[in-house]
This record gives C-alpha cells, structure tokens and sequence, in this order.
C-alpha cells in the first residue's frame, strides 16, 4: 500500500489551519501544520513534502518571502498559495517565485481538491523520472528507448523476444511515434548489431531515383551517373535495412523489391553483374497496408513478404506518463547541446506538457522540449517557455469549471472561446481577473477578444 502524501498547511489563523487539516484528512493525505512562513521554510530543510498550503500574510515571514526560500531548499516541491487579500500584485509575484497555482480565501475547495490532485500527480511522476534517470544515464542517447509505461514495456520485451532472430518485422505506428528508434533497437539487440544499420525514407525520393538508392548504379547508367554507387542493399549487407514509409514505394519498385526479397540479390541500374546481399529487412508505415492492399495500391504478395512479425508503437497519448520522463531526457540531451544550465521543468510547465494531446507524438514533444531549453532562462522551464500551442490546451483545461463541459464535435477555436466566455463570467466582466484564470496575460486576452469581436 501506498504511504499518504505528504502536505503541509502554513496559516497563521489557528481557526483556517484546524479547517483545512480536517477537510484535506478526509480527502486521505497526511497533514502537517506551521504558524508561519519562518517555521514552514525550517520544516522544509528536514523533510520533504509532496505539497504546501501557505498564506500570504503572515506575523513574522510572508508567504512570498518563505516561497523564496522554500524554493531555494526544493523547487520541486508545489506550493499552493492561499490569501484573502486578492490582488493582482500577489498574483504575479506568487507566479514569478514559483508558486504552483494562486487561490483566493474564502476557498472554493472543488478547485482546491482538483488543485491538490494535480500537484500530487505531479509529485508523483517527478519521483518515478528520479528512479529511472540513473537508468538513462547509461544508455546510449542517439538510440535510447526511453518510458516505464505497460505500452512502452510491452513493446520492449517484443522488440528482446524478436530481435535475436533474422525474422522480417513490420513496424506499425502513426508520424513521430519513433519508428525508426524501434528498428534501431533491434538491430542494436541482434546479432548483426556489429554490422552497418542503414535507412532510408521512401517516401523522401522521387520515383526515378529509388531504383538507384535501394539497388546502386553504374557509372553512366542514366545523365549524371558520373560514377558506379552502391545502393542502400549492399551498404546494409551483413547488418539491417529499414525501409521506412514502405508504403509510399510505387508498384513498379514494389516488384522489384519483391525479386531481391526472394533472390536476396541485387543489379546496380545499368549493370549486369548478380550481388549477393545478406540483410535483414525492417518495413515501417504510418498507413494501413491491409486497406492499400485491397484498393491494389500496395502488392499482396510484397505485404504478405513483408508481414512475417508485426509490432505497433503506441502514440504519446497512450503513454502520456512518459511523458515527464521523455521531457527530462529530451532536456538533458538539448541543455548539452546548447550548453544551458536548466534542472528541469516547473509545476506548471511540466502539468501543461502531461496535458497536451501531442498529436505529432515524440516527435513533437522533442521539438517543443528543445524550444523551451532555446527560450529559458531561468533554472527551470517554465509554462510560458513552451510554444504557444502547449499554453493554449493547458489554458482551457485549467480555466473551466468542472460542472460545465463543452459539447462533442467543437472546435478548438470555438472552445477557446467559450473559455474565455466562463473566464469573463467568472471574473465578473473583469478582464485582468479573468486574464489570471486563464493564464494569460491581460494584453494577450484583449488580443483574443478583439480577433474575435466577443
């Protein structure tokens, strides 16, 4: 079983601090309590918490200067403030000093509870990246299959049980999901992982050079043969050879590719000289070859050569608790290459990553990751360092009450603006209030507005 969660409650009202330790018990976490900013930032040098519930004003220490200092000791730990005096100063200030989220007494405690589950799953993803950075330091990074999720691991143990033989695999999976990280895999775990690891995208070269680039060409063979080449075959040869986007290749090279299949041979375009070639074929598609099969797009035979072993790699969305461990390794890999000095991701940045519906995958995410690194500037990333996109989903989940839901089939356009509408309503008709629910800065909401005549 589980040990409760860690929370510790800084008020200095006994009455407030007696509320909330009741009210969070019941909601199964294990309570602490501190009188003020000074005695909680003592508290936070000896022991860690998974969260902190502090108010502002505060007799000897504000809760500002004790979040400052509290961060100082554990930027990891999220700190929820808490304070009857709303204004837009604290607001700003509790923000920029790393505060996770920014609440107003008296407490709605619906979104106190959806705030505190939040940070609690944020603190317990961070916990699982600890336990398994040590692991990825050792890999190597170009070919690191990185993820503890029952997706990743399955598909991992298939590419163990699979790799040692010289079966041909098909490797399914939408753009961006690392296909070719999954071929690279089992080469490395097979054994020809001393021999070469070549490939090649189908769907990157024109019709009239693919011929060339699979099987070579001899010297004058078409204009600007100016010397013999090896093609993609013989430079595999004794290793493995992904075909990627397989399913972009025309039916004529199809046929082709079929005979070598078979022969395991090949002859350079323009040459007559028989190769002998020992590779092992890897296929990889993002579209469905069975339907390509039954509109003649795609040749039965070939599919049938090339289906001997099928692996399918999930989509980041069904394996999105990787995702904290995906963008600490992505971040590790570009702070390097940029030579930056970032630890890692703030509360909010790392909650608007998880809730991302990452349509272009990894590869998306490794594409936003390394724009954040670009941008930052501080030890950690933060929310506003991710593209604007990231922002926007993360916006609209966080602004909406949980008892109205938006309708099937809306747009994302029309969903941001019935954000932005419970916002406003929210707020009062106040845009700068509504602004801060949002997350967004008040000259960005006029922006929105105006673009859209609300």
């Amino acid at each position: 079983m589980q040990p409760s969660p860690e929370i510790l409650i800084v008020d200095d009202d006994k009455a407030h601090r007696t509320m909330l330790t009741t009210l969070m018990g019941s909601w199964g976490y294990h309570l602490h309590t501190a009188d003020d900013g000074d005695t909680a930032v003592a508290m936070v040098r000896k022991r860690p918490f998974d969260l902190i519930a502090m108010d502002v004003r505060m007799v000897r220490m504000s809760g500002i200067d004790a979040l400052t200092q509290i961060k100082a000791i554990n930027p990891a730990i999220p700190v929820v403030i808490m304070t009857a005096y709303g204004s837009v100063e604290t607001a700003v200030a509790a923000l920029k000093g790393g505060a996770y989220d920014y609440l107003t007494k008296p407490l709605d405690f619906d979104k106190l509870k959806i705030t505190v589950q939040r940070a609690m799953e944020h603190a317990r993803l961070s916990n699982e990246n600890r336990q398994l950075k040590a692991q990825l330091q050792n890999q190597t990074p170009d070919r690191r299959m990185v993820g503890n999720s029952r997706a990743i691991q399955s598909l991992l143990e298939a590419i163990n049980q699979i790799a040692p033989t010289d079966a041909t695999v098909f490797i399914m999976g939408a753009s961006g999901t690392g296909k070719e990280l999954v071929a690279s895999a089992l080469h490395d775990s097979s054994p020809r992982r001393k021999g070469p690891f070549v490939a090649v995208n189908c769907a990157a070269i024109t019709e009239t050079l693919l011929e060339s680039e699979l099987f070579g060409h001899e010297k004058g063979a078409f204009t600007g043969a100016d010397r013999r080449k090896e093609g993609c075959f013989v430079r595999a040869d004794g290793g493995t050879l992904l075909l990627d986007e397989v399913s972009e290749m025309p039916l004529v090279m199809q046929a082709k590719l079929l005979r070598v299949l078979q022969e395991r041979e090949v002859v350079r375009v323009g040459g007559e000289k028989v190769i002998p070639v020992d590779v092992r074929i890897i296929t990889a598609t993002n579209r469905d070859l069975n339907q390509m099969v039954d509109a003649k797009t795609f040749r039965e035979d070939l599919f049938y050569r090339l289906n001997v072993v099928t692996l399918e790699v999930p989509p980041l969305k069904e394996r999105s608790g990787d995702i904290p461990l995906l963008s600490q390794h992505f971040l590790n890999c570009f702070t390097l290459q940029y030579q930056k000095e970032i630890k890692g991701f703030s509360p909010a940045a790392m909650d608007a990553l998880i809730q991302y519906p990452w349509p272009g995958n990894v590869r998306e995410l490794m594409n936003a990751v390394e724009s954040a690194v670009v941008l930052s500037q501080t030890e950690f990333v933060q929310q506003e360092n991710l593209p604007e996109n990231i922002q926007q989903a993360s916006t609209i989940s966080q602004a909406v009450p949980t008892t109205r839901l938006f309708k099937d089939g809306m747009t994302l356009e029309s969903i941001e603006q019935q954000a932005i509408s419970m916002a406003l309503d929210a707020a009062n008709g106040n845009k700068t209030e509504a602004a801060r629910r949002l997350g967004i800065t008040r000259k960005t909401l006029h922006n929105k507005l105006k673009k859209r005549s609300l």
